[in-house]
């Protein structure tokens, strides 16, 4: 016997309040999609919506802080609790604040950067993996598979996890290798094995560097992206993969920078490399990448480069030491359970 199929897929989008998140939803609502768009200010996220006059009858919007493990937990019982299947999580949100002095830390005592981008997005991944694994034929602990006589086709999707990387954390890439303030570098993650609190602010046990907490995150984001593809793909049929749509030079991620470079950054990157991205665009190929048949390759780092060419085609990036290290992967695995399975 086959299940009807729903008419909507839905997906959760992190940071969807703004930037690529904002774009990416709007993108995907035009493709049939429902988005639960996890945000930190929701009225933020009821003016973007307005202004981009959005489908209000396929959107959910939920208040999230992911630097507060609490919240995370929160979202995702949420989202859990309610009737829809997933068919797809996009870990999107991220914080950049390259001018501190002096490192800021969550609820829970860590680093912000890192709490945020990568700690929040982690604890939630494994909050909502069974949800998105349900209907997929997988199973990640129970609840996955479908009963006997029974196939689970609720959508015409393939279910896909899909991270936001960056070129900046990556050194197989020119971006990636730029030493200011420091290259993206976990080290033997020093820092994040003796409990990632203060006075420790940075994965590899070093004094705190604002810019480079931001790659060391990022770099963490592809990494985990890589182990769960090998941990849970094969038993899933989960699409686990990470992208970097383009140099989004007037993206909110830069609010926190210093004003001259908020003024020269676009210009430099329309003018002078030609890496320059649209959020608009950039939100097209984020929603590519979670529905695009194309992109069915688990594990894979899209990329559209470092410039940008009319009708220039994605490709799979391949990633630095670090990003493509197992044991490295299952080292950072294991840390980050410990820390946000931490809630003291």
């Amino acid at each position: 016997m086959t299940m009807p199929t729903s008419p909507r897929p839905q997906a959760v989008i992190t940071g969807a309040g703004s930037g690529i998140g904002l774009h990416g939803t709007a993108a995907l609502v035009k493709r049939g999609w429902d988005v639960v768009m996890a945000v930190r200010d929701p009225a933020r996220a009821d003016r973007a919506i307005e202004q981009l006059q959005m489908d209000r009858r396929h959107l959910s919007v939920i208040p999230v802080d992911l630097a507060d493990l609490r919240c995370v937990r929160a979202f995702a019982a949420a989202v859990n609790a309610g009737g829809r299947s997933l068919d797809a999580l996009v870990c999107n949100a991220a914080v950049y604040m390259p001018t501190l002095r002096q490192p800021l830390f969550s609820a829970q005592g860590y680093e912000l950067s890192m709490a945020t981008n990568h700690l929040g997005h982690f604890l939630l991944i494994q909050l909502l993996l069974e949800k998105l694994a349900g209907g997929s034929g997988g199973d990640v602990g129970g609840g996955g598979a479908a009963a006997p006589g029974q196939q689970q086709v609720q959508h015409q999707v393939q279910k896909r996890l899909v991270v936001v990387g960056t070129v900046t954390a990556n050194a197989k890439e020119l971006g990636g290798k730029i030493p200011i303030p420091a290259p993206a570098d976990l080290g033997d993650l020093s820092g994040f094995a003796a409990g990632f609190r203060a006075p420790v602010t940075m994965a590899n046990g070093k004094p705190f560097k604002p810019g480079k907490a931001y790659k060391d995150s990022k770099l963490c984001n592809m990494i985990t992206v890589a182990e769960l593809h090998r941990r849970y793909h094969a038993a899933t049929g989960i699409v686990f993969c990470s992208l970097y749509p383009g140099c989004v030079a007037d993206s909110p991620l830069f609010r926190n920078s210093f004003k001259a470079f908020k003024a020269a950054f676009p210009w430099f990157q329309k003018n002078i490399t030609g890496g320059y991205v649209s959020q608009s665009l950039a939100g097209e190929r984020l929603a590519e990448v979670v529905s695009g048949e194309a992109f069915g390759t688990s594990g894979a780092h899209w990329s559209w480069g470092n410039r940008q060419k009319q009708n220039g085609q994605p490709f799979v990036q391949e990633l630095s030491r670090q990003g493509s290290d197992p044991a490295l992967a299952q080292q950072l695995w294991e840390l980050s359970s410990n820390l946000v399975g931490d809630q003291s």
